[in-house]
């Protein structure tokens, strides 16, 4: 049983238990092995893993059925069909006997509460059913375990089988409620940076989001526009500290706070002091890193105030990048304050870009290094916010990047002649 703990729920995937109940079982049992999950209620089982015991995983089946049983010496004209097994089972110095209308079986089977199983499908088959249940929950599919030959199952291996079931069952337990957590999240997430606000017509603007690794645990990270009056828009990409459900809550309460914050057109260091103040006073909430930008088309500039964020880039008209230089204040939530401003012309044809630091940051490098990489780009002239996103996701290797990336490019409409 102490090997059953080592070897069986070694991931948080339910496919790689399923497999490592089955290999053990059938090396422990001597026994053929199979996992069936259910999935939905009232629906067919569905086949998750097989194994079959070391010594016969590399014969065909009637080898296996000819070890099993004695040897024995030509007697006679070949048997009828349907009674070989039974000439090879019987032994050398009895006569074979005569196919019963119904055959007989020797079975060892223990279903959830112990009641025979279906019949084997050969004779001196026997089988073992055993539900994938933890006490008494409700069973997440059967582990079942059938080998020929070599006697009915002990209680022992009985007991064995029972304690690996349920070993498995709690794994895949804790595999289906992380995936659950995660596919929450994940549509969270999605829904909270698909449908940011909606900036004035004077303004071209793109965003994306990509989630870190393939099972993607989500991350705080979010972009939102906001509309200001006289023709200005407030541009807004942040990231909250940890990954997961509870990063994910903790982002949507800071939107929803700055939607709130910045609906007063107060200006954006002065949005990030009172953000600040908030946040601190709820020891609940998690500290984030803000970046704000108020574009305001009319006079063709942007106002910047950042709280520990990275700085933006704005890549001209040619296709050039360069980075914002930006006095930058402490996270979100410290209370420290001391945030401060920093406004700068944005020309005809520059695109602005915000991002969170999962497009740059690489382990173990300096994050110096990885913000001159963003600089260096050349991208094609003319580019506007769309091809400025996919041009730089690409570029960076931000689809293979360790932690969440949010990006957001704006750039100034250019007015229509009179």
């Amino acid at each position: 049983m102490e090997q059953a703990v080592g070897e069986i729920g070694t991931t948080l995937d339910g496919t790689s238990t399923c497999r490592e109940l089955a290999a053990f079982t059938a090396r422990h049992l001597r026994a053929t092995a199979t996992v069936d999950l259910l999935t939905e209620p009232g629906t067919a089982p569905r086949r998750a893993a097989r194994a079959t015991p070391p010594e016969t995983a590399e014969r065909p089946e009637s080898a296996e059925l000819s070890e099993s049983a004695e040897p024995s010496e030509p007697s006679g004209p070949k048997e009828p069909a349907g009674s070989s097994e039974s000439a090879e089972l019987s032994g050398p110095s009895e006569p074979p006997e005569p196919p019963e209308p119904a055959r007989r079986t020797d079975r060892s089977v223990a279903g959830p509460a112990g009641d025979p199983a279906a019949a084997p499908d050969a004779p001196d088959e026997h089988r073992l059913a055993v539900p994938l249940a933890v006490h008494e929950e409700e069973p997440l599919g059967t582990v079942t375990l059938s080998r020929t030959g070599g006697g009915p199952f002990s209680g022992d291996e009985v007991a064995l089988a029972r304690y690996a079931a349920r070993l498995a069952a709690r794994h895949l337990g804790h595999a289906r409620r992380l995936a659950a957590a995660e596919d929450a999240a994940l549509h969270l997430q999605r829904a909270l940076v698909a449908e940011p606000g909606r900036p004035h017509p004077n303004l071209e603007i793109a965003g994306g989001y990509l989630p870190a690794g393939p099972r993607a645990l989500v991350g705080g990270d979010w972009f939102e526009t906001v509309r200001l009056h006289f023709g200005r828009s407030l541009l807004v990409v942040g990231d909250v500290m940890g990954h997961g459900l509870d990063a994910a809550v903790d982002m949507n309460a800071y939107r929803t706070a700055l939607r709130e914050v910045a609906a007063t057109d107060l200006p954006p260091h002065r949005v990030l002091r009172h953000l600040d103040s908030v946040v601190a006073e709820d020891g609940a909430r998690r500290p984030a890193t803000v970046l704000l930008v108020r574009l305001d088309p009319a006079r063709g500039t942007a106002t910047f105030a950042s709280a520990g964020h990275l700085p933006p880039a704005v890549f001209g008209a040619d296709g050039s990048a360069e980075l914002v230089d930006l006095p930058v204040g402490p996270p979100l939530g410290t209370g420290v304050g001391g945030y401060e401003p920093t406004t700068r012309p944005l020309r005809p044809g520059d695109t602005l870009l915000l991002f969170t630091d999962g497009l740059v940051e690489r382990r173990g490098e300096d994050i110096d290094h990885s913000l001159a990489r963003l600089a260096a780009l050349r991208l094609p002239p003319d580019c506007g916010p769309d091809q400025v996103v996919d041009q730089v996701l690409h570029r960076l290797g931000a689809h293979g990047a360790e932690d969440d990336v949010a990006v957001l490019a704006a750039r100034i409409r250019a007015r229509p002649p009179q």
